[in-house]
């Protein structure tokens, strides 16, 4: 952490991300090089604030409005601490209490939550084709109700994990990754292995894989994709990654072999998830209402993975990292041989000696999200961070 906040002002005033004013946040692969940086380096500027008992309180009142379309621990408590960070009230929409189950439509229900929000936070990440879709729908919704005057303020949108992406937990993997190396510019070169790992259960979405090899691969890095044949991610993805490691010098590549890509990783990233040609049928299946169908199609992939038990991350494979010494990340909860599960993507030891250093990944993630509604929410955020430092207002008395 700098010594003061100025260092992360100098920062963001050598940034181009006016933009992202007013803006939402969908796939870190729609933003520039400048935009992303703006994020690590506000998010690294709240932090400071905070650790400097200021408090970062930008709204007086407002309300942050989550939907979870599937279960969350980290991503649910991370968006209600940023809010809360920024000074808004977090309010769940519980589809279950709501108006949904009586027909109420997308475009009607993204207004009549808005009224006082200014950022909806979504994650949908079950059905392929459907999530990052339905994120637009509620933004052209929200966009028309500001335009027509029904709302006082365009809510901003943040993607808290879709079908595509999950750009705030790989945006603080990567914050992750940069302070433990040293800076970004210490990461070119960095071999980073994304790979599959066994689980017991089916259906993981593709979100995670696709929203690391498509940031990592901005930086510079050789990202390596490894997974048994038939596990394959969504094509448009690696394409997008084809392009991005050339332009940052570093490579893309991929591999059936989880051994070849541990080989003198520096970082390993072993998760397991549903091959994309099953989670298109998977969609289709629940679209047409055909339970034996997908009853099939869960018998099936659970065979499928357990043919691939040996894809695990053990001491033996670390051991053949750079140095023996690679840096373990997992989004979490990871499938813990002998703890959560009999057989899962990791050995006990492994992630026991990580624990600590997969808590501190995780505390990332408030403070970038924090930092996303940040740069939509001021357009002249520089200003804002001085404003709040010295205004100085204690966070908590002492």
């Amino acid at each position: 952490m700098a010594e003061n906040l100025q260092y992360y002002i100098d920062k963001l005033n050598k940034l181009n991300f006016k933009d992202m004013y007013e803006g939402n946040f969908f796939l870190t692969w729609e933003k520039t090089d400048d935009e992303l940086a703006a994020v690590f380096t506000l998010a690294d500027a709240l932090r400071y604030l905070r650790s400097n008992n200021i408090s970062t309180k930008i709204f007086d009142s407002g309300l942050g409005v989550s939907l979870f379309r599937d279960n969350s621990t980290r991503t649910r408590f991370s968006f209600a601490s940023a809010c809360n960070l920024l000074g808004l009230e977090v309010q769940d929409l519980d589809e279950g209490k709501s108006q949904i189950a009586h027909g109420e439509t997308v475009r009607e229900t993204a207004n009549m939550i808005s009224f006082m929000a200014d950022v909806i936070g979504i994650r949908d990440d079950m059905y392929i084709g459907k999530g990052n879709a339905y994120m637009h729908t509620v933004v052209d919704a929200v966009t028309e109700g500001y335009r027509e005057g029904v709302l006082e303020q365009k809510p901003t949108l943040v993607n808290l994990q879709c079908d595509i992406d999950h750009p705030t937990q790989c945006m603080a993997d990567m914050a992750h990754i940069i302070h433990t190396f040293g800076g970004v510019e210490q990461l070119k070169g960095k071999k980073i292995a994304m790979s599959w790992a066994y689980s017991p259960s089916y259906g993981k979405p593709l979100s995670v894989p696709q929203g690391v090899i498509g940031l990592m691969t901005r930086f510079g890095m050789d990202v390596v994709l490894a997974h048994p044949e038939g596990y394959e991610v969504m094509p448009e993805v690696e394409d997008v990654d084809l392009k991005q490691a050339k332009k940052s010098g570093g490579s893309f590549s991929k591999t059936n072999s989880m051994a070849e890509a541990f080989k003198d990783a520096d970082i390993v990233y072993p998760k397991s998830w549903a091959p994309f040609a099953a989670m298109e049928k998977r969609t289709k299946l629940y679209g047409d209402g055909d339970t034996e169908g997908i009853a099939k199609l869960e018998k099936e992939l659970l065979a499928q993975n357990a043919e691939h038990k040996d894809w695990c991350c053990t001491e033996e494979l670390m051991k053949t990292t750079k140095d023996g010494k690679a840096l373990y990340l997992h989004c979490l909860p990871a499938d813990i041989n002998g703890v959560s599960c009999k057989d899962g993507e990791v050995e006990a030891s492994v992630f026991d000696r990580y624990r600590v250093p997969l808590y501190k990944e995780a505390s990332f993630k408030p403070y970038i999200i924090a930092a996303m509604i940040f740069l939509a929410k001021e357009k002249d955020p520089q200003a804002v961070l001085k404003a709040l430092e010295e205004k100085a207002v204690k966070r908590h008395f002492e």
